[in-house]
């Protein structure tokens, strides 16, 4: 199941946070983006256990992938996909027209499941991560 992600749901997600990034967002910046109307974000459940999250803010008609995790044991199993492939459906619902993100140039399966639901490389920041650091690709997806 996927749906919008509640106050209630940011401890499960600051785990998963910790569990999937090097400099994972604090509950306090989760906290902070449950605040603003620009910021969008969905949770994946499974078994009633929250496995995965999402979100993006709204810019005019662009949306802009904050960030994206599914815990450890539910990865390279489709999840990531299907909550990607909700996260689209849902800025379609409110009419955001291009989305961008950036991910890791070494993150295989992110931009493997990016690129089958039709994201772009369209350019490269470099030294945008750290710990460690790394290029991120920016890739782009019309909807």
């Amino acid at each position: 199941m996927i749906r919008p992600m509640h106050k209630s749901d940011i401890d499960a997600v600051v785990l998963i946070e910790h569990e999937s990034f090097g400099v994972p967002w604090t509950k306090a910046a989760f906290e902070q983006e449950m605040l603003n109307s620009n910021a969008h974000y969905l949770v994946m459940e499974e078994d009633n256990r929250i496995i995965g999250y999402g979100g993006f803010w709204q810019i005019l008609d662009e949306g802009h992938f904050t960030n994206l995790a599914i815990t450890p044991e539910y990865r390279s199993r489709g999840f990531g996909k299907k909550l990607i492939q909700a996260m689209l459906n849902y800025a379609r619902t409110i009419e955001i027209a291009k989305v961008t993100l950036e991910v890791r140039e070494t993150n295989e399966n992110a931009l493997k499941a990016y690129v089958a639901v039709g994201f772009q490389i369209e350019g490269k920041r470099r030294r945008y991560y750290t710990n460690p650091v790394e290029d991120a690709m920016i890739m782009w997806l019309s909807l």
